[in-house]
């Protein structure tokens, strides 16, 4: 079974046992998320939309983080224009613990 799932704007499909990084979440390490459902998959049929919503998805949050860094940098040929900035995105770790539906 799978459930394709929506979270910080963007979408994940997961089984039980998965371990994925979505965009950070204000919530504690070692407490339970609910995750919005926008399709259910088992025994080779799909449901999608009103069928799905009464699907859940339960995920425990592992760790807290930043991910690798991104060098920004932008410049303008023969003009001496140059900034150089880095940047690194906060992420949330979840494993999925069940998908009931």
């Amino acid at each position: 079974m799978y459930a394709v799932v929506e979270t910080g704007g963007k979408q994940y499909r997961v089984q039980e046992g998965d371990v994925i990084r979505v965009e950070k979440l204000d919530v504690q390490a070692g407490e339970t998320v609910n995750l919005k459902v926008l399709a259910l998959g088992k025994d080779g049929e799909v449901v999608v939309g009103e069928g799905a919503a009464f699907a859940k998805v339960s995920a425990k949050v592992v760790e807290h983080g930043k991910g690798d860094k991104v060098i920004v940098f932008k410049y303008k040929p023969k003009k001496d224009y140059r900034r150089k900035q880095g940047h690194r995105q906060p992420y949330t770790e979840l494993a999925i613990e069940s998908i009931q539906g």
